[in-house]
């Protein structure tokens, strides 16, 4: 897995499950272009693109014009084992509720 899509994995784990978060509020977390996270995004989505099935750990749409995305199940299940060892929002003390804060 590459950097940008373990970082996004992670501040979308940082979310309260359900709670959708906006692509500006993740690029500025992220010092990246909502372009650069829609490319990044769209292959974690639930859509097929090309042929090819995403891997519906991402659910994307468009609210009041602005693009948000919140982990689906399967992702919040896929963060687990890829690297969190802990759901992100039963701790939010540390890096990632400092994070939070600062947004």
């Amino acid at each position: 897995m590459d950097a940008l899509t373990a970082a996004l994995l992670h501040a979308l784990a940082q979310a309260a499950p359900g709670e959708p978060q906006s692509l500006p509020r993740l690029g500025k977390r992220l010092g990246q272009g909502a372009s650069v996270l829609m490319r990044a995004l769209a292959p974690l989505g639930e859509a097929t693109l090309g042929g090819v099935d995403g891997a519906g750990w991402v659910r994307l749409w468009q609210e009041e014009g602005r693009w948000c995305a919140q982990l689906t199940p399967a992702g919040r299940a896929q963060w687990l084992l890829l690297g969190a060892g802990s759901d992100p929002t039963q701790d939010r003390a540390g890096a990632g509720g400092e994070a939070t804060a600062r947004e």
